[in-house]
């Protein structure tokens, strides 16, 4: 573990086929950084990294994302993300209700650090036998490994830029 400045603790964990980075800020918050990739066994298990699971607590919660992928949020997220949700008005919230909760489960990692990810889940985000797990700060996705290859390839160095200084960052 490495200490780098005063509002964040990293700690990083790598392999031949990814990179973990978790960042512990001093509030106590995590953010999960870095990717992973990892096969899916034929009961639709896929390995979270020990990393990962530290900060995403015994039971979290995995649903569809916006990008064809699935999207995991530790509890403490969860709920603040649908406490947005459910301050919307009932009939401009009806369509995302029902791709968000419709579509959520509660989660438990098993003994072997696997989580089981529902067939239908895993058919939205075209999860076969190959997946990748990023870390976006205060949540991951996890991406069929083609679907995550073409969606960065599409990606690029100028167009993120551009987004940055739109944003001010």
């Amino acid at each position: 573990m490495v200490n780098c400045g005063e509002k964040w603790r990293f700690s990083t964990l790598s392999t031949e086929f990814s990179t973990i980075v978790m960042q512990k800020r001093k509030d106590g918050e995590i953010m999960f950084l870095g990717q992973y990739a990892h096969t899916v066994d034929a009961k639709g298990r896929v390995f979270v990294p020990a990393k990962y699971r530290d900060g995403l607590g015994e039971t979290f919660v995995i649903t569809r994302g916006t990008a064809k992928c699935i999207t995991v949020y530790p509890m403490s997220e969860w709920e603040k993300f649908t406490a947005k949700i459910e301050e919307l008005p009932q009939a401009q919230a009806a369509k995302i209700r029902r791709f968000i909760f419709g579509n959520a489960s509660d989660v438990t990692v098993d003994a072997q650090g696997r989580i089981n990810i529902a067939q239908n889940l895993r058919e939205y985000a075209g999860i076969d036998k190959n997946a990748v797990i990023l870390g976006l700060g205060s949540y991951l996705e996890i991406w069929s490994e083609e679907a995550w290859k073409a969606e960065s390839e599409l990606e690029s160095s100028a167009e993120i830029e551009d987004l940055m200084v739109a944003l001010g960052c």
